[in-house]
């Protein structure tokens, strides 16, 4: 409840019979009263929300009212203590809404203050909302293009900090069709990030590293920030779906030199030079994960595990030229099962060549590259053209460099 003086000497400014051109200054005495005793009075929130009712009543036009309310908006942002704060500004924001065409401005500076409050402790979604109430488009006030983006993308990242991928890439969507207008290198940047994290956040692990991975090269970071951006990107690389387009992000990332320095370069060297990967290897890995990236998928596995899993069959593909399913499920510490399912579904996506002899339990790769589109197992009788093929290849090999070797010798003694 507002003060007793406070409200009485509202009272009597609103019954003056002072003209209009001097009542702006009585109105700006009492703020400054109100605001003098903030620190010892509990009333402050009560005192200021019926200053404003006062001020936006029908005793001062909206020409007055407008430098008035910006020195309440003042009074609030220089509170220390962040609870009073709040109350203050949510009070003021209660008042302002029947007439917010009229004060947009006004509204937006209490509500970007309210905002920073929030953030300061670390309640983002409450943060998000406030900020969401603010008129982008208004023919009141100008808002350029890169006011609206970078309202866009704080209200995104704030969602990103909840893990509320849904609410932030509606608002990431706004600022997209704005993007090429947008002139602040620190609004691309947080474009770029935000849109990675949320594909890392959507399990669309391939997009994401190239995202990161771009995000990396970026002069206008830090080097801290470039490296964890780079670790990012292998990090979403290994946990890619295995096949051709994984394999060609795992080289970009093996290629680049930075990369040597992370603690995540054995896990790509691994995964990039097609080794089978051990349960400890595995382990180690998963503790630099973040909680999304931990969580189960509808069989029940990580997406790590079902990962790491689908590159050891890759793995194994590039090793053998066939493999018992016995013995590929004990690779893959899989039953027999389970390890034809994971097998049955990478041949039929087209992301490893080869067939499945169900009756001999028998699977057969071809030793030439999957397709990186959607296709079937390849014919036995063409798996087996290729390999004698492959076998011919090698023979001719073996003969030309035999050749070169008496060549060599013939030249070295010719007497002989």
């Amino acid at each position: 409840m507002a003060s007793a003086d406070i409200t009485q000497a509202l009272r009597e400014l609103e019954n003056s019979s002072a003209p209009q051109q001097d009542r702006p200054s009585g109105y700006k005495r009492l703020l400054d009263q109100i605001q003098s005793s903030s620190t010892a009075s509990t009333n402050f929130s009560a005192d200021l929300g019926v200053f404003i009712d006062s001020v936006l009543g029908e005793n001062l036009g909206i020409v007055a009212a407008r430098p008035l309310l910006g020195a309440a908006v003042e009074s609030i942002k220089a509170l220390q203590d962040p609870d009073a704060k709040i109350q203050a500004a949510t009070t003021a924001l209660r008042s302002l809404e029947p007439r917010i065409v009229s004060f947009e401005e006004q509204d937006a500076q209490l509500r970007e203050m309210l905002a920073d409050t929030y953030q300061a402790q670390e309640e983002y979604v409450e943060a998000a909302k406030v900020l969401q109430g603010i008129q982008l488009e208004s023919s009141q006030r100008r808002v350029s293009d890169d006011q609206k983006v970078d309202t866009w993308m704080r209200i995104c990242r704030l969602y990103l900090e909840e893990d509320d991928t849904t609410s932030a890439e509606s608002y990431l969507n706004r600022a997209k069709n704005l993007r090429h207008q947008i002139s602040k290198p620190e609004i691309v940047l947080a474009f770029q990030l935000s849109e990675a994290r949320i594909l890392d956040a959507r399990r669309r692990f391939l997009d994401a590293s190239q995202a990161y991975h771009s995000f990396s090269f970026s002069t206008v970071l830090d080097e801290e920030e470039r490296t964890r951006a780079l670790s990012s990107a292998i990090i979403c690389a290994v946990l890619a779906p295995a096949g051709p387009q994984r394999s060609r992000a795992l080289a970009k990332l093996y290629k680049d030199e930075r990369a040597l320095q992370l603690g995540e370069f054995g896990m790509l060297e691994k995964m990039f030079l097609d080794r089978l990967l051990s349960p400890d290897e595995v382990a180690r890995f998963s503790e630099k994960l973040q909680p999304h990236q931990l969580a189960k998928t509808a069989d029940g596995s990580t997406v790590l595990a079902k990962a790491v899993i689908e590159h050891n069959l890759l793995s194994v593909s590039r090793l053998y030229d066939n493999i018992g399913i016995d013995g590929l499920a004990t690779l893959l510490g899989l039953d027999a099962d389970e390890a034809e399912g994971y097998a049955a579904r990478m041949l039929e996506q087209g992301r490893i060549a080869g067939s499945i002899d169900q009756i001999d339990r028998v699977i057969v790769f071809d030793g030439s590259e999957a397709s990186t589109e959607g296709g079937s197992s390849v014919p036995r009788k063409l798996i087996t053209g290729k390999g004698l093929r492959k076998w011919d290849a090698r023979v001719q090999g073996v003969a030309e460099e035999l050749e070169r070797v008496a060549s060599m010798i013939q030249l070295q003694y010719p007497v002989y």
